[in-house]
C-alpha cells in the first residue's frame, strides 16, 4: 500500500524517503520491481547475512519506524508462528533477565540511534504480548490475524486489514512523533537459549561467552548494535548445527 495513493494523508508530501528491510528468513521475499511501482520513494534491502539484520541501515536520520509483519515471542500460548530472534537457532532470549521478542529487541536498536517505534502490524498474540502484558505499549497496533495455535489463525478481510493500516499510517504521520520508548541498562547481559546442546556447543567457543547449562550461554554487550550483532552471529553459528541434526 504506497502512501502515495493517499493524498489525504497531509504529511505524505514530507515523506522524502521510505527504506524497507525485508527480513523474513533470508530476507528475499519481496520486489523490488512491485514495491517500486507502488511508491517511487521506496527503497529496498534484500538478503541475508547483513550487519544489523531487521534494522540495517536504520539511523538518526530517519523520523520513526514501523514494524510490519511481526509474531509473539516463543512460548506465547496460542501464538501464531511463535518463535524467538531465529526459528532455527535462537529459542529464547533474555536482557538483563527480561524475556524479550523480535519487537522488543528491535525497538530497543531503534531507540537506540533515536528512532521512534510507531507503528506495529502483526497478530493478536504479539499484541497482547506488547499491551495486555506490557512489553511494548506501542503508539499503534494494527491487528491482521487472530492467534488460534501456533499453527492455525483466523485473517481477517484484506479490505478490513488494508483500511485499519491506512488509518494507522495517517495516525502514526500526523500525530507528534513520541521520543525513542525502549532502553536497557548498558552494559547488558545477553543470555540465549537454543534449541539443542550442539548448538550451544558451537556458541560457546565464541570470546567472552559463557555456557550457562545444556542449551543456554551467556555474554554481556556493551550496547544496542553489539547486541544486535552478537545475536546474528549466535544464530548464524548455531544454525550450522540445525536444530535436529543427528539420530
Amino acid at each position: 500500500m504506497g502512501l502515495a495513493r493517499y493524498p489525504t494523508i497531509k504529511k505524505n508530501v514530507e515523506v522524502t524517503d521510505i527504506l524497507i528491510a525485508d527480513s523474513h528468513a533470508k530476507g528475499l521475499n519481496l520486489s523490488y520491481n512491485r514495491l517500486s511501482d507502488c511508491d517511487e520513494r521506496v527503497s529496498l534491502i534484500s538478503g541475508w547475512p547483513r550487519e544489523d539484520y531487521m534494522m540495517s541501515k536504520l539511523d538518526s536520520s530517519f523520523d520513526q519506524i514501523f514494524f510490519v509483519g511481526y509474531h509473539s515471542g516463543i512460548g506465547k500460548e496460542h501464538g501464531n508462528m511463535d518463535h524467538g530472534y531465529s526459528a532455527r537457532s535462537a529459542y529464547k532470549i533474555w536482557i538483563n533477565g527480561e524475556y524479550q521478542n523480535e519487537t522488543t529487541i528491535n525497538a530497543a536498536y531503534a531507540s537506540e540511534v533515536g528512532v521512534p517505534v510507531t507503528l506495529i502490524i502483526g497478530d493478536s498474540g504479539l499484541r497482547q504480548q506488547l499491551r495486555d502484558e506490557k512489553m511494548f505499549p506501542a503508539p499503534f497496533f494494527v491487528e491482521t490475524k487472530q492467534s488460534l495455535a501456533r499453527y492455525a489463525a483466523l485473517s481477517y478481510p484484506r479490505k478490513q486489514i488494508r483500511e485499519n493500516t491506512y488509518q494507522a499510517v495517517k495516525q502514526a504521520l500526523e500525530e507528534p512523533i513520541p521520543k525513542p520508548q525502549k532502553s536497557y541498562k548498558m552494559p547488558a547481559t545477553l543470555r540465549m537459549q537454543v534449541y539443542n546442546t550442539a548448538q550451544a556447543d558451537a556458541i560457546e567457543q565464541m570470546p567472552n561467552v559463557k555456557r550457562i547449562d545444556g542449551r543456554t550461554i551467556e555474554t554481556s554487550m556493551s550496547d544496542m548494535k553489539t547486541l544486535m550483532n552478537g545475536i546474528l552471529a549466535m544464530v548464524a553459528i548455531g544454525g550450522t548445527q540445525g536444530r535436529f541434526k543427528g539420530a
